[in-house]
C-alpha cells in the first residue's frame, strides 16, 4: 500500500513538471500583444468585419497601426502643447514655457511607442522576438522622460523658487540642493525600472550596491565630509553667491559659487579661491554683505597736534567724508573724539560705503584728502619727537 501511494505521488509530480513548462510558456505573453487584446475589445462592432480582415494580413496591419499612430501622437502632443500652454499664459516668467517645449518630445515619443509595440504584435512574430523588441521600446520610453526629466529639474525648482506664497523652502540658495536630490531620484527611478524591463533582479543589485556604498564611505570620507557641509551651508545660508566674506584662515572676497563640494571666492587680486566646505563650515564667517544691508562701515584713525581746534578738526573730517564718492550720504559720517595720546589728540571718523570690496580704495582716497586738507588749513598731524640736551662738561685745568 506504502509503494502504491508513492508510486502515484511520484507521477503526479512528474505529471506537474512536464507540464509547468508548457504553462509558462503560454501564459507568457508580450505587452504589445495585450494592448492589441485591448484594443480588439475595444473596438466598435460595425468595425469589427473590417479589423477581422486586417487581422489576416499582418503586415499591412501592422504599418496601418504605425501610420495611425504617428497621427495620434500629433494630436496628443498637440492638445498636451496647448493646455499647457494656456496655464504658462497665467504667469509672466518665461520658465513654465521652456518647460513645456521640454515634455512635448517625451509626451510624442512614448505615445508613438505604444503604437509600435502594438504593430510589432501585429506581425505575429515569435514570441522571444516580440519580447524583445518590446524590452528595447520600452527602454527608449524610460531614456526618453529620463532625459527630460533632467533637463527640467533646473526649470522647474526656478519656476517655483519665483512662487514665494506656496514654496519658501525652494530658493535661490536651496535650489542646488534640491537640483542634485531630484536628479538622483530620476535616476534611481530609471535604473530600477531598466533592470526590470529587462528582467534583472533588482534586490540583488541593491543589496550590492549597499555594500559598495559602504566601501565607497571609508574610502571618501572627505569628500563625503564636504558634501554633507555643502548640504547645511546651503541650507543654513551664512552667505549667498554675491556676498562679501572673511574667513578666520585668511581668505577674503567676494562668492562666485556655492557647490556641494566647495565654495569659490574672487580676491580683491582677481585670483579664484576654491575652498572645501568642510573647512568652511568649521570656520567663523563675516559676511560683510549681510545684515539689513549691503553697506558696511569704516572706521579711521585720525590724530592731531595738541593745541589744534577740536571743533575745526571734526568739522574738516566730516566734510572729507561727505565729498567723496561712493561714502553713503545716510547714515551721515560722524567724528568721535577717542583719547589723549602720548604726541597727539586722538580722533576716530566713521562713514558707511556702497559696498564691503571698495573698503580699501576709499580708505585710501581719505587718507590723502585727510592729509592734504589738514596741511592747507595748518593743522599739524603729531609724530614722534625726541629731544636731545647736552649738559655742559666741567673745566679742568692742566694738570689737576
Amino acid at each position: 500500500m506504502v509503494e502504491a501511494v508513492t508510486t502515484k505521488q511520484v507521477a503526479t509530480i512528474d505529471s506537474e513538471v512536464a507540464v509547468l513548462p508548457e504553462q509558462a510558456v503560454v501564459e507568457q505573453v508580450s505587452d504589445g500583444s495585450l494592448l492589441l487584446n485591448s484594443l480588439d475589445q475595444l473596438m466598435p462592432e460595425f468595425a469589427q468585419p473590417f479589423w477581422g480582415l486586417l487581422q489576416d494580413y499582418p503586415i499591412l496591419l501592422a504599418l496601418l497601426l504605425l501610420f495611425t499612430g504617428i497621427i495620434f501622437a500629433k494630436v496628443v502632443q498637440w492638445g498636451f502643447t496647448s493646455i499647457l500652454e494656456r496655464l504658462a499664459t497665467r504667469s509672466k516668467s518665461d520658465i513654465d514655457d521652456r518647460l513645456v517645449k521640454l515634455l512635448t518630445r517625451p509626451v510624442f515619443i512614448t505615445v508613438l511607442m505604444v503604437f509600435l509595440m502594438i504593430s510589432v504584435a501585429a506581425l505575429q512574430l515569435p514570441l522571444q522576438w516580440e519580447l524583445r523588441l518590446d524590452t528595447v521600446l520600452i527602454t527608449m520610453i524610460v531614456l526618453t522622460w529620463t532625459f527630460a526629466g533632467l533637463s527640467s529639474v533646473g526649470l522647474f525648482l526656478e519656476f517655483l523658487s519665483h512662487i514665494k506664497n506656496h514654496f519658501n523652502l525652494i530658493e535661490e540658495r536651496t535650489i542646488p540642493l534640491f537640483n542634485m536630490v531630484l536628479k538622483g531620484l530620476i535616476v534611481a527611478v530609471s535604473v530600477y525600472l531598466l533592470l526590470g524591463a529587462w528582467g534583472v533582479n533588482a534586490t540583488a543589485w541593491l543589496a550590492s550596491a549597499g555594500i559598495v556604498g559602504i566601501a565607497v564611505g571609508f574610502a571618501a570620507k572627505d569628500t563625503l565630509a564636504n558634501l554633507i557641509s555643502g548640504v547645511s551651508i546651503i541650507a543654513d545660508a551664512p552667505y549667498k553667491i554675491g556676498d562679501y566674506i572673511n574667513l578666520d584662515s585668511g581668505e577674503r572676497g567676494k562668492v562666485t559659487h556655492v557647490g556641494l563640494r566647495s565654495t569659490r571666492l574672487i580676491t580683491r587680486d582677481d585670483i579664484e579661491v576654491n575652498i572645501p566646505n568642510a573647512i568652511i563650515a568649521n570656520s567663523t564667517i563675516v559676511n560683510e554683505s549681510g545684515g539689513p544691508w549691503v553697506k558696511e562701515r569704516i572706521r579711521l584713525q585720525v590724530s592731531v597736534a595738541y593745541g589744534s581746534d577740536v571743533d575745526k578738526v571734526c568739522e574738516l573730517l566730516k566734510s572729507v567724508a561727505v565729498d567723496l564718492e561712493h561714502i553713503v550720504r545716510f547714515p551721515l559720517p560722524v567724528v568721535r573724539m577717542r583719547g589723549f595720546g602720548a604726541s597727539g589728540i586722538d580722533f576716530e571718523m566713521m562713514c558707511f560705503i556702497d559696498e564691503p570690496e571698495l573698503r580699501g580704495r576709499l580708505m585710501h582716497y581719505l587718507y590723502m584728502d585727510i592729509y592734504k586738507l589738514f596741511q592747507s588749513e595748518g593743522i599739524e598731524i603729531p609724530y614722534t619727537k625726541n629731544d636731545v640736551y647736552i649738559k655742559e662738561m666741567p673745566y679742568f685745568k692742566q694738570g689737576e
